[in-house]
């Protein structure tokens, strides 16, 4: 192979799922993990000439270059630090010496030269460049994604929500509940760990190489660096980390991950249920007329979307569950171990972004068919033996949960035989005919207005 192109790419994520990822791409690629370096190396520069009072404040000239050079990043600044990398074989270095590179241009920079990478270790830009990178992940791809499906699971419960269902425990058939109720379950544990990943801090350190301003205090006593580096991070947006070793710790990446393992899961879930109800026939699948459904049995119309999702999901849950273990987790100050497994970030937030967008396609082409819902309801009326044990408690009847049980289980009831039964019964005509009116479709508890009071 002489080129490269997305038939030949190892990676599914760069092959065939490459359109579905190209969010991603500036975000999470190595041209996105130096951008970020390099944004978090000038924004040092600037912070430190407002604090260290030999060198003579940046001119309002001068700041609009420096942020001039942050807007106008692009493929070429990244390839050139690539090649300063081939031969320090540093990746952080190359991006401070392309700086300083870019700063002889002006000889008003001259003077503040070598204050690119002050004080720093590689840690202090790194921690805070996937900081920055994790903060675009979830505004920018994870939480729009995640929105579109909550509205779109939000919406389906509501629609749904007074569409009798026969419910299944342990497989088998059981009280009735809803659609629409179903469906507000998921959402309404989706929405509060969406909630939760949307408060999730990210912690940032700017102290040096091994946590205690060594050469910074060395250098300029009178600078108060813990006040500097606070205010610094927190500029950046991200949560202030005051006591660390040589590496900021990982424990807030770690929480970070498990919150979106908590969030796949669910949706793991969700598409398990959705492709037994398309099973049962409960929803139908639009059909495309292009698609083929099987190479041997032209009939088949798959939910491959709900497959492809839970796979996905899977593969990001797998790697998230690596970053979660792992990270925390340092040899004494520090190893380089930690910054191999960030590199595959962006990975895990790929598979997930994949499964999202899996999921959210398969939900907008299913039609609910209430014809099949109404036969499955109608062919279990031993679901309401749950209503008349529990009404019959209520009345000097003997062993009432007994006596529905001798009548129903692992039996198929009919309307006849169930109000055969009724009648039988020494209650009270009225209780009777109550219970006559019961039928595995209006036997749905609260379940229509739990949706529409709780979403």
């Amino acid at each position: 192979m002489t080129s490269f192109s997305s038939i030949n790419a190892i990676s599914p994520l760069d092959g065939r799922y490459q359109h579905l990822c190209q969010a991603l791409q500036p975000i999470v690629s190595e041209y996105g993990l130096m951008r970020y370096r390099y944004v978090i190396e000038i924004k040092w520069l600037q912070a430190l000439c407002t604090q260290i009072n030999t060198l003579a404040p940046l001119t309002e000239e001068n700041q609009l270059f420096l942020t001039q050079l942050i807007e106008s990043f692009n493929d070429k600044d990244a390839k050139a630090i690539k090649a300063i990398e081939a031969k320090t074989n540093h990746d952080v270095k190359a991006v401070e010496y392309y700086i300083k590179e870019k700063l002889v241009e002006n000889s008003a920079f001259l003077p503040v030269l070598e204050y690119v990478h002050f004080a720093c270790t590689s840690e202090d830009i790194n921690n805070l460049a996937y900081g920055l990178m994790m903060q675009d992940l979830r505004h920018q791809i994870l939480l729009p994604q995640l929105t579109d499906l909550l509205n779109q699971l939000q919406l389906m419960a509501k629609n749904y929500a007074a569409i009798p269902m026969l419910s299944r425990t342990h497989g088998q058939a059981a009280s009735p509940t809803t659609v629409g109720k179903e469906i507000a379950n998921v959402a309404a544990r989706l929405k509060r760990q969406v909630e939760m990943f949307k408060m999730q801090p990210i912690l940032g350190k700017m102290n040096g190489a091994v946590g205690n301003y060594n050469a910074h205090l060395v250098a300029f006593p009178e600078v108060p660096w813990q006040q500097v580096t606070a205010q610094f991070v927190s500029a950046l947006g991200l949560t202030f980390n005051p006591l660390t070793t040589q590496i900021e710790p990982h424990d807030a990446i770690a929480e970070y991950c498990h919150q979106l393992i908590r969030i796949n899961t669910i949706f793991i879930d969700f598409c398990r249920d959705i492709w037994g109800y398309i099973c049962l026939g409960y929803f139908k699948q639009r059909m495309i007329a292009s698609e083929t459904g099987s190479s041997t049995m032209p009939h088949k119309v798959n939910p491959i979307d709900f497959e492809n999702a839970e796979g996905n999901f899977g593969i990001a849950n797998a790697l998230f569950t690596h970053f979660g273990e792992k990270l925390p987790i340092s040899r004494w100050q520090r190893d380089l171990s930690d910054s191999t497994v960030l590199r595959s970030l962006g990975a895990a937030c790929g598979y997930m972004l994949i499964a999202m967008k899996s999921l959210y396609k398969g939900l907008l082409k299913l039609d609910l068919n209430e014809h099949q819902l109404e036969t499955d309801l109608n062919d279990n009326w031993e679901v309401l033996s749950e209503a008349i044990q529990t009404v019959l408690r209520c009345y000097p009847i003997e062993q009432p949960y007994e006596k529905l049980k001798a009548l129903t289980r692992g039996q198929k009831i009919t309307q006849a035989r169930l109000h055969q039964f009724i009648d039988s019964l020494e209650i009270p005509i009225e209780i009777k005919e109550k219970l006559k009116n019961l039928t595995p479709s209006n036997y749905i508890g609260l379940a229509k207005e739990l949706v529409n009071h709780n979403l």
